[in-house]
């Protein structure tokens, strides 16, 4: 098991990673009767994306000496109505070095083929854009 969910009530739940004991609280957006004190599920679903592209290109830049610390991502979601969904995640990622070209095209083939990214459906649209500082 990775993690329990429970509905606390006025449109929020409450999720524990088991084996961490971290517990993360969601709210309904205002946009879908909620109050929007809390990240929504749908703001975690397309906040894991940058984190999973963040993530992903720090483990695999380690064997290559590329240190991201300190990068972070600017991100948008979009929502599509009928049937309501998250159409576009928009995802600025910044990153406070600078770096060899080969080592930027390592940086954003990483993010783009990052677990996450591979998991979404093809009908949502993925815009990456990459700043280097």
């Amino acid at each position: 098991m990775t993690s329990k969910i429970t509905y606390i009530g006025d449109l929020r739940c409450s999720a524990e990673h088991l084996q961490s004991g971290t517990i993360i609280e969601s709210d309904a957006p205002t946009d879908n009767h909620g109050k929007g004190e809390k990240f929504s599920p749908t703001d975690l679903f397309a906040t894991s994306l940058a984190e999973c592209a963040l993530t992903t290109i720090a483990i695999l830049g380690k064997d290559k000496n590329i240190n991201i610390e300190g990068a972070y991502c600017n991100l948008q979601k979009i929502m599509a109505p009928n049937p309501r969904r998250i159409a576009e995640i928009f995802c600025e990622f910044v990153f406070p070095d600078q770096f060899t070209e080969e080592e930027k095209e390592f940086i954003e083939v990483t993010a783009h083929n990052c677990p996450v990214a591979k998991s979404l459906h093809p009908d949502l649209k993925q815009i990456f854009t990459f700043t280097y500082e």
